[in-house]
């Protein structure tokens, strides 16, 4: 089968295009053919950094890294119940952990995975994955948001933001959302109540009194956020360890600041699943790459200003 390895951070190119078997598939495991797959900050980060290689691969060599996909089940397990051959799924696979998503066939804990919607596409179904299910663990089961909350969700224009700019809403929210003005109409669309364009105005300056923020920008976003929670209000961090100054502002405050990681759940893929189908939520695409264009594809998300989601076709 057709696969990307990475031996290590310093080897050049990082990514590889090699021929190798199959994957053997576990009793609670099916194996699935690729349709797409989707990229994200991590894989590129984990690409360039040793560190990152050591907290997901440990000493496994080469790598194959990716955690987002979705495609077809072509064999399944003894153990498994939920899918059969031919079924069409969608999902994120041992995150955090040795996804190796980046491959023609990936074995895939049926666990991790729902049913794709028959109504959106594979590329639509591998962008809600990561960071589909990163917004919903950070706003719903983490941040517990609720009808009427004051929600300031900063880059809302990235894979990430403009999940969690529709699963806020759908939570009927007050919905503030910050990108840079060209975006605007795309952050309104989402079902943003407010736009702030953060390279002209200071959002500190423009919103107060918020019930709950979701940062996936900077830990220095944490400093500044905390000014304008409430008393009682979270603010979510998605990006890694907070700085000790910022949690103990925070906790002076009375704010709650916390970091979290995504995990995989086939319990929240169905979730989500199920409001993609009804169009609740929606994936924006906004490039797709084929799979031999993988490098042009991290290059792209690398600059930081992708909209939406960028998506890999097998």
């Amino acid at each position: 089968m057709k696969a990307i390895i990475l031996n290590d951070a310093e080897s050049m190119p990082n990514l590889k295009y090699v021929d190798i078997p199959k994957p053997e598939i576990n009793d609670d495991e099916v194996l699935v053919k690729v349709s797409a797959l989707s990229i994200n900050p991590v894989d590129y980060k984990t690409k360039s950094s040793a560190q990152y290689i050591k907290n997901f691969f440990d000493d496994e060599r080469p790598i194959i890294l990716g955690w987002d996909l979705s495609g077809t089940v072509v064999e399944s397990g003894k153990n498994v119940t939920d899918f059969k051959l031919n079924d069409e799924v969608f999902g994120m696979v041992n995150f955090p952990g040795k996804g190796k998503a980046y491959a023609e066939y990936v074995a895939v804990p049926a666990s991790h995975l729902a049913l794709k919607p028959k109504n959106i596409s594979h590329e639509e179904a591998a962008a809600g994955t990561l960071a589909l299910l990163t917004a919903w663990q950070a706003l719903v089961t983490n941040g517990k948001i609720k009808e009427g909350d004051k929600v300031l969700i900063h880059g809302a224009s990235g894979g990430v933001g403009h999940y969690a700019t529709q699963i806020a809403k759908h939570f009927k929210a007050h919905v503030i959302g910050t990108s840079s003005e060209k975006n605007k109409e795309f952050v309104l669309q989402n079902g943003a109540d407010q736009h702030i364009d953060y390279s002209k105005t200071d959002f500190e300056n423009e919103v107060s009194d918020i019930d709950f923020v979701l940062n996936p920008i900077s830990d220095a976003i944490n400093d500044r956020s905390i000014n304008i929670v409430k008393p009682g209000g979270k603010i979510v961090y998605i990006l890694g360890a907070i700085a000790p100054e910022f949690a103990q502002k925070a906790k002076d405050k009375n704010v709650d600041l916390f970091a979290i990681l995504v995990q995989s759940s086939g319990t929240d893929m169905k979730t989500v699943a199920n409001l993609m189908e009804k169009g609740i939520i929606k994936s924006h695409v906004s490039q797709t790459f084929a799979f031999d264009e993988m490098e042009k594809a991290h290059s792209q998300l690398e600059t930081g200003r992708t909209v939406g989601k960028i998506v890999i076709t097998l």
